[in-house]
């Protein structure tokens, strides 16, 4: 059995297998060129919802199970971790609601709340993790379970992960491109303008027709959404927020907010759909590659 494992990223993914393996004794350690706030998770609006990631029959199921371990997670007050209403809308025509939503209580949304621009929508509680707190939470969580965490570290193969480490887990996100030469992997550039807590907006609204758009409230700002662009760009780009905060506040039919923050994040899309396998190393060890949500 192996006993030591490295993991390779600090983003949301890295650290929840940090703690899993730390929680269970395993002798565990998280490299990272970035941590925290700086990872593309912490530029992320992180509402649960399966959204642009392949393939959809297992992203759904493994979707499912994240949603109830969020779900149990909401019972702690420290996690970050909260249920919001989400309304989902379109602009163009009927949205249909997925079949996978129904059993999680969704609905169409009630005519009086679907007004224009939006023609459509349905409406369901989701898990909303506020990632100024959740990712703090799971690094504590990590490290009080053993774990270390190191920083500013960049690997230019999996081999170069110590020999002490029998296990490797890769989730380098988008730095699987260079790791592990994976020409899959695109860029998807996301842009968010932070800006405080607007008065009562209390429910998530979202639109994924073009011009993409959310809104969503935090525990202490709101995030303004939004971007999904073929780029690795991660210069903030002052007329995309400009854009954001025209569209949202148009559509919650308020003055602009002062701005907070802005912040890009790149998602790592995958063509050929996630990589979540086991494989083996030159070295022979062994490597489960995580990335590509």
């Amino acid at each position: 059995m192996q006993q030591n494992v490295a993991i390779i990223g600090a983003g949301v993914s890295g650290l929840t297998c940090g703690v899993l393996f730390a929680e269970l004794g395993y002798r565990t350690a998280i490299f990272a060129e970035q941590i925290g706030q700086a990872t593309t998770s912490g530029a992320a609006a992180a509402l649960w919802f399966p959204y642009d990631c392949e393939p959809r029959n297992k992203v759904i199921t493994w979707a499912l199970t994240t949603n109830h371990t969020l779900v149990e997670l909401c019972d702690d007050p420290h996690s970050g971790v909260s249920m919001i209403e989400l309304r989902q809308f379109s602009r163009t025509g009927e949205i249909p609601i997925p079949d996978w939503s129904i059993s999680l209580g969704a609905s169409a949304v009630a005519a009086a709340l679907c007004a224009a621009p939006f023609k459509s929508g349905f409406v369901m509680n989701v898990p909303l993790m506020d990632t100024t707190i959740y990712l703090p939470y799971l690094a504590t969580r990590f490290v009080a379970g053993g774990g270390m965490i190191t920083s500013g570290v960049c690997f230019e193969n999996l081999e170069d992960v110590d020999r002490d480490f029998d296990l490797v887990i890769n989730c380098a996100g988008i730095g699987a491109r260079s790791l592990v030469r994976d020409v899959d992997l695109e860029p998807h550039r996301g842009q968010v303008a932070i800006v405080p807590k607007i008065d009562n907006l209390a429910c998530a609204i979202v639109c994924d027709d073009a011009p993409l758009m959310y809104a969503i409230p935090r525990t202490n700002d709101c995030v303004f959404g939004g971007a999904n662009e073929l780029s690795d760009d991660l210069a903030i780009d002052p007329k995309s927020t400009q854009r954001i905060v025209a569209e949202c506040t148009r559509v919650l039919k308020i003055d602009n907010p002062p701005l907070l923050a802005e912040r890009v994040g790149i998602r790592p899309y995958r063509k050929s759909g996630v990589r979540l396998e086991r494989a083996q190393l030159h070295d022979g060890r062994s490597v489960i590659h995580n990335y590509g949500h």
